[in-house]
């Protein structure tokens, strides 16, 4: 049975719910649905049956890894329905522009803008129709070539989104150094990059520890913020294979994820006949928004009072050798734990002290654990302090570094984790700047470049110029929409790389040009022949991928060659600078990556289609600790809860969240299955308790304010009030929907990372 916590006595018979489990038919059903609707012909099947499969192409969504012993359907629901949404037989042509303004365009919903199918010609802004119009993709490159000749390099932004390829990624930040930046933010800054400042001070590297194998050798795992039925459904597959054999899934989240809590696997007949679930968390904490630090403060006051017992029996309950050997701030952090009163981590946390040391107790007896989490720890005020908790409670026990152990941050975009490794960074000492120099004949910027948010400050201000986008939803995304679509407009020049029509590509600056690419999934064929690309897991592999299908459209390019094509239209001439050949052979690219970072990219081309990706390897998870002390740290919490605002009367913590037809800003649908919403994005989720209490309705319409004590008047609505398990005092919403109620301002303090995880609000009915 699982161990249920919650802050209220919410009855699930008078919330929204889904009955069923994740996977199973329901799973089946999401992507029929899309298959159908997306007119995709029979052969798409073919196409996913080489989805994450060596010599297939790898998938589109999210990073999860791509295992050497793979199933026969290597892919998930989410997975196969960005492949259906790329693979579509809709096409966004010229004469659909020709047909609607972009500011007609501005009132179409996310869904229908994407709905119109791929792009398939490149575009320019003509201001006098306010429309797109066809342009040649040689007049497209020297036209932003000669803008960018005149506009002063240090005011122009190249953002990248999380899919684009390694190769692509390579090229791409070595254009903007040679032009004279490094303006490289990404959505690492909208999601992990909490992770990546927090892991990289505390263990001295800034992406998890954790391989593939270490799932199948754990006792325990710990879950954190991290909504694995929706945003990495593969995942299930190994949890489903861990609660089998008797390890202990303990999971800490606002909101009752289906996906850890019930899974009927789909590829296993006997369970899709029966509908015989496998229970996944053996304890489901529904911890209150912004209380993790209280959470893991309390499980580890509780390991001190073990150990204490222990001691009198003459054992140990702390992997003192380790702590002595590999970590620095032990005793501070012990003081502070023990001087915490359990008061203050109920009061914090939102969940009893006897909940508490449940969970903590099986921490205690496990050998072998790991922390797993995502963007519920990452994206608040205080997400470092998250993140940093959570590895304090591993040093305690020695779980870093240990086969079954570590800290696992799972990631969510594709290749995101791959872009930094090969130079997408605004942070000039994470990137060998003498080899690039040495390498390309050019002295690289040595100064700190603009991460998201500095880049949308930089906007407001007139500061930044002209902003590149390749692939994503930057607008759409970002906090502070309204002023921020104002500001965007006085850009002098807007690009973006794309697939499908996005709100992003509407709201333009005064110069624009939308180029359609490429999809991950299509052939791309150079001079030299047909091309691979490659990118990295969550697990820090490489995997090489190979587009399988026809192009949408014969006047699209790949990223590599769209990127060549912006370097060579802008940038002098330099012999060492071969965009041309580079465009051709993508092999030769990879040549480029592994002569700038041999250590990891060693033997690129002859390894890229290693069975199951091969592993760049992890200084932490050998106990090598890059850090200024040479140890791994443990840090004291200043503060209990994560949300960086006080709670007041009438106010809220907003947890904002994505549904299961979602992918970042790409909604496939309106069906949130897992959760039992049907037909609408615009709800507000309240438990009935708190409803009642606020004199609310289920069904009544109201809109949210934000709360934040800078004056800014900011309100979200209509919202449909319905009633669903959440902790008192927090309400949910959905992504990107929400985004104008936060304020740039609210974001990490360390990273940078926008806070959209815990917002403070209010109801207006």
């Amino acid at each position: 049975m699982v161990q249920a916590s919650r802050t209220s006595d919410v009855d699930a018979d008078d919330t929204v719910e889904y009955d069923g489990p994740s996977g199973g038919w329901g799973s089946l059903e999401g992507i029929a649905r899309i298959f159908g609707k997306e007119w995709t012909s029979p052969g798409v099947l073919n196409t996913l049956r080489r989805q994450n499969k060596p010599r297939g192409f790898m998938c589109v969504s999210c990073s999860w890894a791509k295992p050497a012993d793979y199933h026969a359907f290597e892919f998930c629901e989410n997975g196969a329905k960005a492949t259906l949404w790329e693979l579509t037989s809709r096409r966004c042509t010229p004469e659909f522009f020709a047909k609607h303004t972009l500011t007609e365009l501005l009132d179409w919903s996310d869904y229908d803008l994407e709905q119109q199918g791929r792009l398939t010609h490149p575009l320019r802004y003509d201001s006098g129709s306010d429309q797109y119009v066809p342009c040649g993709w040689d007049e497209a490159f020297q036209a932003i070539g000669a803008q960018l000749k005149a506009l002063d390099p240090k005011s122009v932004v190249f953002y990248s989104s999380g899919r684009a390829s390694l190769e692509t990624s390579y090229l791409y930040a070595l254009f903007a150094r040679v032009y004279g930046n490094n303006n490289l933010p990404d959505s690492s800054n909208m999601c992990h990059e909490t992770t990546s400042v927090a892991l990289k001070q505390l263990i001295g590297a800034g992406v998890g520890t954790v391989v593939f194998q270490d799932l199948s050798n754990c006792d325990a795992m710990f879950f954190f913020g991290q909504n694995t039925g929706s945003n990495s459904p593969r995942f299930l597959h190994p949890l489903q294979d861990a609660a089998k054999r008797g390890v202990q899934i303990i999971t800490f989240n606002p909101v009752r994820e289906k996906g850890l809590e019930v899974f009927v696997n789909p590829q296993n007949p006997a369970e899709m006949l029966t509908g015989k679930a496998t229970q996944i968390s053996s304890q489901y904490h529904q911890v209150k928004v912004g209380g993790d630090i209280g959470v893991i403060l309390g499980i580890c006051k509780h390991v001190f009072a073990a150990d204490d017992k222990a001691k009198a029996e003459g054992k140990r309950v702390l992997d003192t050798a380790f702590i002595e050997q590999h970590t620095k701030g032990f005793e501070s952090f012990e003081a502070k734990v023990r001087a915490t009163s359990w008061d203050d981590i109920e009061a914090a946390s939102g969940l009893s002290r006897a909940a508490i040391e449940g969970a903590a107790q099986v921490y205690v007896e496990a050998d072998r654990v790991i922390g797993i989490y995502g963007m519920g720890l990452t994206q608040h005020v205080h997400g470092f302090e998250n993140v940093a908790m959570l590895v304090n409670m591993l040093l305690l026990k020695g779980n870093i570094g240990r086969d079954g152990t570590g800290i696992s941050p799972v990631r969510g975009h594709s290749n995101v984790q791959g872009q930094r490794t090969v130079g997408i960074s605004e942070k000039p000492e994470l990137v060998p700047l003498d080899k690039y120099a040495r390498q390309f004949g050019f002295e690289p910027p040595r100064d700190k470049g603009m991460n998201t948010v500095e880049t949308c400050e930089g906007v407001l201000s007139r500061k930044v110029k002209a902003f590149f986008g390749l692939g994503g939803n930057f607008v759409r995304a970002i906090p502070e929409r309204g002023k921020m679509e104002a500001a965007w407009r006085d850009l002098e020049l807007t690009v973006q790389i794309a697939t499908k029509l996005n709100r992003s590509h509407l709201v333009h600056g005064k110069v624009a040009y939308l180029l359609p690419c490429l999809g991950r999934t299509e052939q791309d064929v150079q001079a030299s022949g047909p091309q691979a690309v490659t990118m990295e897991d969550t697990f820090s592999c490489i995997q090489g991928s190979i587009g399988l299908r026809k192009p949408a459209s014969e006047h699209l390019k790949s990223e590599v060659a769209i990127v060549a094509g912006l370097a060579k239209a802008t940038l002098p001439p330099n012999p060492k600078l071969t965009w041309d050949a580079w465009a051709g052979d993508y092999g030769l690219i990879r040549d480029q990556i592994e002569e700038t970072y041999p250590d990891k990219l060693h033997d690129f081309n002859a390894r890229m289609f290693t069975p199951g990706g091969f592993y760049l390897g992890n200084s932490a998870r050998e106990r090598i600790w890059k850090t200024k002390s040479g140890k791994a740290e443990f840090t004291v919490p200043q503060t209990l809860s994560s949300t960086g605002f006080d709670d007041a009367p009438g106010r809220y913590r907003l947890l904002t969240m994505r549904s299961n037809d979602q992918f970042n800003t790409t909604i496939y649908g309106y069906s949130d299955r897992l959760r039992g919403i049907e037909g609408t994005r615009d709800v507000l989720l309240m438990n009935p308790d708190e409803i009642r209490r606020a004199g609310l309705s289920e069904g009544q319409m109201v809109s949210l304010i934000s709360d934040a004590e800078d004056g800014v008047e900011r309100e979200v609505g209509p919202l449909k009030v319905t009633p669903f398990r959440l902790p008192d005092g927090c309400v949910g919403a959905y992504y990107p929907e929400m985004n104008p109620l936060i304020p740039l301002s609210h974001h990490d303090i360390h990273s940078k990372t926008p806070a959209a995880k815990s917002v403070p609000v209010r109801i207006r009915a």
